[in-house]
């Protein structure tokens, strides 16, 4: 691996400094609109400059804002899809009775996983994706969940190959 030289070190930092320093305040200010929490907007702006901070070639970026906006909004609906997957998850948790119901840990190790599986599920259309977990989870036959979705057994079928396909392609990476 290339190690390198203390004048590329410092101009990575001069231009790090500069990038935050002529668009930190603004994207915080943007996504303070956004999410109306001022603290969830420093949180996000935070993390979206980790995300440069971590480039290989800060140098080459040629609309900050742009590319700031950007990697704020995937943060955002990472942000909100996985707040949507733990409240659907502590619903069903609510509606189980009481002896059930999972310990903390257990309750933690549920979500990791749900995300996990919400990454792996990440490139499938919300057809897809809820034909998949028909089919998987709730064990549902392609007629059904053809029906219910409007489509075809065969496309129902493509969905749930497409899903598996890409947990497995997941899973071996």
């Amino acid at each position: 691996m290339h190690t390198p030289t203390p004048a590329l070190v410092q101009q990575r930092q001069v231009i790090l400094r500069r990038l935050f320093g002529e668009h930190h305040s603004w994207l915080r200010e943007r996504l303070r609109a956004r999410l109306g929490c001022p603290d969830d907007a420093a949180d996000m702006a935070s993390e979206t400059f980790a995300q440069i901070v971590a480039m290989p070639t800060p140098h080459t970026i040629r609309e900050p804002r742009a590319l700031l906006t950007t990697i704020a909004k995937r943060l955002m609906y990472d942000t909100w899809r996985r707040r949507d997957l733990e409240r659907a998850y502590l619903e069903a948790l609510a509606a189980q009775p009481e002896p059930v119901a999972p310990s903390p840990q257990e309750r933690l190790l549920v979500l990791e996983t749900l995300e996990a599986i919400d990454r792996m599920l990440d490139g499938l259309s919300p057809r897809a994706r809820t034909a998949f977990l028909c089919s998987q989870l709730d064990g549902m036959k392609y007629a059904d969940i053809a029906e219910q979705l409007g489509v075809s057994t065969i496309r129902v079928r493509q969905y749930v190959a497409k899903g598996i396909m890409l947990c497995c392609r997941t899973l071996v990476e």
